[in-house]
């Protein structure tokens, strides 16, 4: 295992998908890494040399911002939002979809799981 950022990457993995273990880099970000440090995006992490893990390391560290700092800039952007009451804010607040979703049959991820509520009987004639 290969120690990245403070994350253990796996190391039978491409170089390419090892590197989106870390919170805060994708594929796309990954294939820059590796291109900028040298390293073939299809090595597998085991096979990379010290000096290439070095690389990497020192990419990500100079010039992405990864796990606790982007998480607290995450949750602070959010914090933000809901202090200066603005309709995202409120969204977040009330645990429903932010981004324009309708609500009526879907967004059971935001909305957890259904609370029932007692229906109207049937009058009989």
């Amino acid at each position: 295992m290969a120690r990245i950022a403070g994350v253990d990457i796996p190391d039978n993995k491409r170089g390419e998908i090892a590197l989106t273990y870390i919170f805060g880099i994708g594929r796309s970000n990954s294939q820059k890494i590796l291109v900028k440090a040298g390293v073939d995006i299809n090595k597998k992490v085991k096979d990379w040399t010290d000096e290439e893990s070095g690389a990497i390391r020192a990419i990500i560290a100079a010039e992405h911002k990864t796990e606790g700092v982007l998480r607290s800039e995450v949750t602070t952007n959010i914090k933000r939002l809901m202090d200066i009451g603005c309709y995202r804010g409120l969204r977040h607040r009330k645990g429903l979809p932010v981004r324009g979703q309708r609500t009526k049959n879907n967004s059971r991820t935001r909305k957890g799981k259904r609370k029932t509520v007692a229906g109207k009987k049937k009058a009989t004639k």
